[in-house]
């Protein structure tokens, strides 16, 4: 079964960092565009940034300037780098490889 994994994410104070890894088999990461989503309680899910098979990267306004996403070729792997976290960014992380969604990961900003 193919399988899109997402690690990271936890509680943090705001003005901190987390990092969110996800985890694509080779074939799969090699050839779709990957990138985050988020969902907080009670709203929709929101597009966060996006990383295309040739490693263009793009970015929501909201989080332009304090996320960045990267790709990792040898470990089939992508990265979302959160700084400078805002209550706000309180949410569910949803990882995407084409079609296909990870379980998500809670990223919580709280003092």
């Amino acid at each position: 079964q193919v399988q899109v994994v997402e690690t990271g994410g936890g509680l943090v104070q705001p003005g901190g960092s987390l990092r969110l890894s996800c985890a694509a088999p080779g074939n799969i990461f090699q050839t779709y565009t990957m990138g985050w989503y988020r969902q907080a309680p009670g709203k929709q899910r929101e597009w966060v940034a996006t990383t295309t098979d040739g490693g263009a990267t793009n970015y929501a306004d909201s989080v332009k300037g304090r996320f960045t996403i990267s790709r990792d070729n040898a470990k089939n792997t992508v990265t979302l780098q959160m700084s400078n976290l805002k209550p706000e960014d309180t949410a569910v992380y949803f990882c995407y490889a084409g079609v296909m969604w990870g379980q998500g990961t809670q990223v919580t900003v709280s003092s």
